[in-house]
């Protein structure tokens, strides 16, 4: 009995090791900003060009979700800035994510992508919504990083 329950939290302790990372990649030529929300709001992390941020992909007690909000803007989010919302969710084995934008475009005229390595990409080719629909919803495999790009070259 003592063993089993020993396997039981090994093998859980493996699946959570066993998560990727929700990745924003900023390849783009402009300093963008970025919080993290559930329930709360992380503290703003500003990313420079040619670098990144990431986080552990993880859920919300609360809202279960989770939306990386992203913005040109410092303070974007507080002073009605348009803003990019990468949002994920991690249902059984499964990470779904989407890209959807609030209060306009901040990355017009920039191709932006959000994949999770051989699964369904996510592909805005001039920073707009290429099929005109409010979000889109694509899922992947949890255990890979979901990856926001901004800008040319490779995530």
């Amino acid at each position: 009995m003592r063993s089993y329950a020993i396997v039981a939290l090994s093998a859980l302790v493996a699946s959570a090791a066993a998560l990727g990372k929700a990745v924003v990649k900023n390849n783009g030529e402009d300093t963008i900003y970025v919080w993290s929300v559930g329930a709360e709001i992380s503290e703003k992390q500003t990313v420079e060009p040619g670098k990144s941020w990431s986080e552990k992909l993880h859920t919300d007690p609360t809202t279960g979700g989770i939306a990386i909000k992203i913005t040109t803007k410092d303070e974007g989010i507080f002073n009605g800035a348009p803003q990019q919302i990468f949002a994920y969710n991690l249902v059984d084995d499964a990470v779904w994510y989407d890209l959807s934008t609030v209060d306009g475009n901040p990355f017009e005229g920039q191709h932006i992508t959000v994949t999770n390595r051989r699964n369904p990409t996510i592909d805005w080719p001039e920073g707009t919504n290429p099929g005109g629909e409010f979000s889109q919803i694509k899922a992947g495999d949890r255990e890979k990083d979901v990856i926001f790009l901004v800008g040319a070259g490779e995530s």
